[in-house]
């Protein structure tokens, strides 16, 4: 960025929402799969415990089992990667708190060692951007093993059994694609049509970024899948339909700007019922191609080619520049820590004798700014203490036998999938009786001491962990936006030297729109994190409106050039 950049003015300290962030949301479209992944992944080992008489080993089997809630979002070739390094991240984690366990019963070293694994856990997580869930899963598990009684020569069978059940959740949630190979392209693709759908209906710079993104997001699928087969080439048509519909509904003419081009928008409804068929189990619909599908086929293939060589070391790059000094994420593992570590010490001093749910409840709140995170408390809060009574209600018929407690356990599990999507506070009123009832697996407590405990726990953690998040600042926010603002003004610089080629090679053109589709969704991300962080900079806000008005232009500009919004029909067949 040059040094003339214009700030606009915004204050430091931004008002902090309190209904927005407790209204219901529509439920994601894909719920059940996590929501039974994790059924089936818990039941069987479960099961096998019962038989052998051995329920008390649920916890770390479970450790195991909960990887399933992973990679539900990625094509199977990465699912099946992602998952088992989601597997071998547990037991790394579960070995630490383990062998920790069962060298020191000092609450002080427990706390601490719980606070550098959460902070290492959100930090790792962000960086690999693995999730949902995130971080919360790995951080409720290592901390519970923390402070259940240990010896050492216990944690290689417990280990094992951790490892063993994450081998089932990694069998459960790649073994869908022996049944429908090209699932999760279908339904990236299907988000894409929607949202194009959508920002044809209702033009405007909001549904347009969600347009442009699930795009994105729908390509990025298709290039991870693998090599390409008819459902999949079938696939990509449908997505330059959508990509067609997000070009075609240009912004308003900015200083600058290149000149519009009269374009031939697609139907909204027709997009929505494509999106239906293909979210549907039949065969995927065969639209007609746009003008310009056959190039632009091409430009896909010869980027999943170039994707192909040197995939694994650019991800590795990429993973190393996130955890660098100076990389944004780093302050928000600062706060983790430093949250994690007051909660667990202040529930110390409150009187709790196994603090590791205000770890845990604290290490929950850090989200992207301070803001999210303040609704983050609020969610967490008030799940919190709804689940509480809900546990109430149901401890004393799962102390009627084993079989009644795993019984509750999996029902809560899929009542938490089913939940969270609508809203983190409801997805948390079924997961606060799930972890109290597991407790139960190792033997019956006090009621009254369990309640107690857990409500002053979560009063402490989202106290405790909300001061971190405001007193830690993360100034780098403006950093990142201020990267992404010059790296979307270099795409679309790229992209614009490639349209005034005479003879543009079609796979250049199209990876520089693509490439400049990234860094559009990468500005507005950026920016969104931004505007949420306290003791911030103003921001160049006018600059970003800029950016992203100029950019979209250019998308539709590349789309005429390579004929995609050309209102003649292409001849011959794709």
């Amino acid at each position: 960025m040059s040094d003339t950049t214009t700030w606009s003015r915004q204050p430091s300290v931004r008002r902090l929402p309190l209904a927005a962030p407790l209204r219901l949301a529509r439920p994601s479209d894909m719920w059940f799969k996590p929501a039974l992944s994790v059924v089936v992944a818990t039941a069987v080992p479960d099961l096998v415990l019962l038989a052998v008489d051995r329920i008390d080993l649920v916890m770390y089997t479970m450790a195991g089992s909960l990887c399933a809630l992973y990679g539900h979002n990625l094509p199977y070739a990465r699912r099946a990667r992602a998952v088992a390094g989601v597997v071998v991240s547990m037991v790394i984690g579960m070995a630490i708190s383990l062998v920790t366990a069962s060298l020191t019963s000092s609450t002080a070293v427990l706390i601490a060692v719980g606070a550098v694994l959460a902070a290492g856990q959100k930090t790792l997580c962000d960086a690999t951007r693995i999730g949902p869930p995130g971080p919360v899963i790995f951080t409720f598990v290592t901390s519970a093993a923390l402070f259940a009684p240990q010896r050492l020569g216990q944690v290689p069978g417990h280990l094992a059994l951790t490892l063993a059940a994450g081998a089932i959740a990694w069998l459960v949630a790649v073994g869908p694609v022996l049944i429908r190979r090209e699932g999760p392209e279908r339904r990236a693709t299907a988000r894409a049509l929607d949202a194009a759908a959508a920002h044809l209906a209702d033009p405007g710079p909001r549904t347009r970024h969600a347009a442009a993104a699930a795009v994105h997001a729908a390509w990025q699928s298709l290039l991870a899948a693998g090599r390409p087969t008819p459902t999949r080439r079938a696939l990509e048509r449908l997505v330059v339909h959508a990509e067609t519909a997000t070009a075609g509904a240009v912004p308003d003419t900015f200083p600058g700007d290149l000149p519009a081009a009269p374009v031939l928008a697609p139907d909204p409804d027709r997009l929505r019922s494509w999106a239906r068929q293909t979210r549907a189990r039949g065969p995927v619909p065969t639209p007609p191609p746009a003008p310009g599908t056959s190039d632009e086929l091409f430009g896909i293939d010869s980027e999943r080619a170039a994707r192909r060589a040197a995939g694994r070391r650019d991800a590795r790059r990429a993973l190393l520049r996130s955890l660098a000094p100076g990389s944004p994420l780093l302050p928000i593992g600062v706060r983790a820590l430093i949250g994690c570590a007051l909660a667990g010490y202040v529930s110390q001093a409150a009187g709790v004798g196994r603090p590791y749910w205000a770890i845990v409840t604290a290490a929950s709140l850090y989200q992207a700014n301070v803001t999210l995170s303040w609704n983050r408390a609020l969610q967490r809060t008030l799940g919190n203490l709804i689940g509480v009574l809900v546990f109430a209600a149901v401890l004393p018929v799962s102390r009627t036998g084993p079989l009644a407690l795993i019984g509750f356990c999996l029902f809560f599990g899929f009542a938490a999938e089913a939940l969270i999507t609508r809203n983190y506070w409801l997805g948390s009123v079924a997961v606060t009786p799930m972890a109290l009832l597991v407790l139960e697996f190792g033997g019956t407590h006090p009621a009254g001491e369990l309640i107690g405990d857990r409500v002053l726990d979560t009063v402490i953690g989202a106290g405790t962990g909300l001061l971190a998040a405001v007193l830690v600042t993360n100034r780098r926010a403006g950093g990142r936006l201020e990267k992404a603002l010059a790296a979307t003004e270099l795409a679309r610089a790229r992209a614009v030297s490639a349209l005034a080629e005479p003879r543009t090679d079609p796979a250049a053109l199209d990876a520089a729109r693509r490439g400049l589709t990234g860094s559009l969704v990468e500005l507005r991300d950026a920016d969104d994190t931004a505007a949420g962080e306290w003791w911030q900079r103003a921001l160049p806000q006018e600059q970003v409106l800029a950016a992203e008005r100029a950019g979209h232009r250019t998308l539709a500009a590349t789309a005429t050039r390579r004929g995609l919004l050309a209102p003649a029909p292409e001849n011959g067949a794709v």
